[in-house]
């Protein structure tokens, strides 16, 4: 063999090497893709689920309530929880997962209790109506501020964090809109 065999073979072997460096750091072809763990997917899933709920008692405030500030902030409930939910199924979809999570799901992340089922059937010929309405609305967006912030400390995909972080901070404001609500509507 020639030295500029050796010499080839050398350079075609440092060559392979520095492709197979340049893979492990880009990763395989999913580059664009961020990461999902666990609770990303659990997260997603619990909220989908949540806001449903939120959107079923919601659109019976939008229909029942005579106070104009609370038919208005209903109605916004479910237009922007019907949207999330779009884009949580399509984050599902992308992630591969299922829509529900397994049977017992939600009592190993987190034991948030979700609304009664009896409670919402009630809502929709409760009287006086829109205290009743406010308390369970107060109850569940606590439990979506809770929910959030269980994903911002546990989740990896930093669309789903990032989104956390805005259902805590709109929500908070909204619970803070609802009690004032409640003491004009109660008193």
């Amino acid at each position: 063999m020639g030295e500029s065999t050796i010499r080839d073979r050398g350079v075609a072997r440092w060559l392979a090497a520095l492709a197979l460096l340049l893979v492990a750091a880009c990763g395989s072809g999913d580059a664009g893709e961020p990461p999902v763990n666990a609770d990303d997917v659990m997260f997603v899933q619990m909220m989908v689920q949540h806001h449903r709920q939120g959107i079923e008692m919601a659109g019976v405030g939008a229909e029942r309530a005579t106070t104009e500030e609370l038919k208005t902030l209903a109605a916004a409930i479910v237009s922007t929880q019907q949207s999330e939910v779009e884009m949580m199924l399509r984050w599902l979809h992308a992630w591969g997962q299922p829509i529900t999570p397994p049977d017992g799901a939600h009592d190993h992340h987190g034991g948030l209790p979700e609304t009664d089922r009896k409670k919402i059937a009630a809502l929709r010929s409760a009287k006086p109506f829109e205290p009743e309405l406010l308390r369970l609305l107060l109850a569940h967006q606590d439990g979506a501020v809770q929910m959030a912030a269980q994903e911002i400390r546990d989740g990896v995909n930093h669309e789903a964090t990032r989104w956390a972080a805005q259902v805590q901070e709109s929500r908070k404001a909204q619970i803070e809109q609802m009690r004032r609500l409640l003491t004009k509507v109660a008193g």
